[in-house]
């Protein structure tokens, strides 16, 4: 079985990667919808990085490498992980989608369900939203599937990265389980 994987016109600088990047990332990706951090950026290079994502589609306000104040927190990350710049968000995922990848949004709506107990399909890109705003209206008429995590405190979220390294490893998880 082939899986989908798309083309990213950002350039992977570091050419000793190109083995691991061909087998050794999965097929899961993340869209990240106007995210207005540059330390939230960096944050999620670099636990895309860690966890094998297969690529990053920076979408609408949301900073793109080269920028130190990125560097600061992805730690050289930006040079290992693939990405693509789309200004509108709505297009990128339409265009995802047009290419057979499902959409996964992680936010909270009345037909999420808990991250824990979703079984994510590969290949799929996660999307993460706008630190206030979360996830574009227009987008989640898009997706596949939501998820959330559920929050037990009195606050309604968890800060953006944070919910992206939840969500990163959960889907680590699960395609390891698919593949052993």
């Amino acid at each position: 079985m082939t899986q989908q994987v798309p083309k990213f016109n950002q350039p992977v600088l570091r050419p000793d990667l190109e083995n691991n990047l061909v087998s050794g990332l999965m097929p899961s990706f993340a869209l990240l919808d106007n995210i207005r951090s540059v330390w939230n950026v960096g944050s999620m290079f670099r636990t895309a990085d860690a966890a094998g994502l297969g690529g990053l589609y920076l979408t609408g306000m949301t900073a793109t490498p080269p920028r130190k104040d990125i560097e600061k927190t992805a730690l050289g990350a930006t040079l290992s992980v693939p990405w693509d710049y789309w200004k509108d968000s709505a297009s990128a995922a339409r265009n995802i989608k047009d290419q057979g990848i499902s959409l996964v949004a992680l936010e909270q709506t009345e037909k999420s369900v808990n991250w824990q107990d979703f079984e994510f399909p590969f290949p799929h890109c996660f999307i993460v939203g706008h630190e206030v705003s979360g996830v574009k209206s227009e987008i989640l008429d898009l997706v596949d599937h939501s998820v959330e995590i559920p929050m037990a405190g009195v606050k309604h979220s968890l800060n953006v990265a944070v919910s992206f390294g939840i969500l990163a490893y959960r889907i680590r998880q699960c395609w390891l389980e698919q593949n052993s």
